[in-house]
């Protein structure tokens, strides 16, 4: 083999080897979760019901500290003003002005709906991160409401995972998660949330507005829209705590 053809072979291997090459699927989720994760965050927002007839509209300022700590008080309307929730960790507890009373919810009572919505207080309960429990995979890369995305497959790699398995959308430019599939063991599609108006928050990227569907049942779903967002910003000790419902 002449010297030239050797040389243009051995060129053409080392290129090979530093041609850039795209972030695996654990890298992708680890950059999803860099990005939408803070210490803290205030959120205020409206949960939009859309029902067979009509549609409702339930205004909430949410406040949570970092994987476990949420707070969230309902403002309006009248019916559900007043209603709060606070979960630590793997507890829930919900407080009803109606009756006074606080109640803890847990085993199948987290399946039920949040407030008439296709949310149920089990999605609420969620807060791992993706990477502990699901293994995934990069199944191809498309384009989703315009956006060039990756679309990853992501199954379970432990027992008490809320969903068997899961397809989500991402954003390759800003690692943002723009569509997601919940699945049962049996393959069942189980609910779809498709998540738009990105916006940024002190230097991360938030979608403003998610569109929740509960795919066993008709309707058009449950908007979740965000009206105001801080992130990083001091919250008392005294908002995570029980005390804090009857107040």
């Amino acid at each position: 083999m002449k010297k030239t053809a050797l040389f243009t072979i051995i060129g053409l291997i080392a290129m090979s080897f530093m041609l850039p090459t795209g972030p695996g699927a654990s890298q992708i989720i680890q950059k999803v979760d860099d990005n939408m994760s803070s210490d803290t965050r205030i959120t205020e927002s409206q949960m939009i019901i859309h029902g067979r007839r009509n549609s409702r509209t339930i205004t909430s300022i949410g406040y949570s500290r970092g994987k476990y700590d949420n707070f969230t008080e309902y403002l309006a309307p009248e019916r559900e003003k007043g209603t709060k929730m606070l979960k630590l960790k793997d507890y829930l507890w919900i407080y009803s002005p109606s009756s006074d009373r606080t109640i803890q919810l847990s085993g199948h009572m987290l399946r039920q709906s949040v407030m008439g919505s296709d949310l149920s207080y089990e999605d609420m309960m969620e807060d791992r991160k993706l990477l502990d429990i699901y293994n995934a995979e990069i199944e191809g890369e498309e384009e989703f409401d315009g956006k060039k995305v990756w679309r990853l497959a992501l199954t379970a790699k432990v027992d008490d995972a809320t969903y068997h398995s899961r397809k989500l959308w991402v954003e390759q430019e800003r690692f943002v998660p723009l569509k997601e599939d919940l699945f049962a063991k049996s393959g069942q599609l189980l609910k779809r949330t498709v998540m738009s108006d990105i916006k940024k928050v002190d230097g991360k990227w938030y979608p403003h507005k998610m569109n929740y569907k509960d795919m066993l049942k008709d309707g058009q779903g449950t908007d979740f829209v965000v009206t105001k967002m801080q992130i990083n910003v001091p919250i008392a000790d005294e908002v995570f705590n029980k005390s804090n419902l009857k107040k």
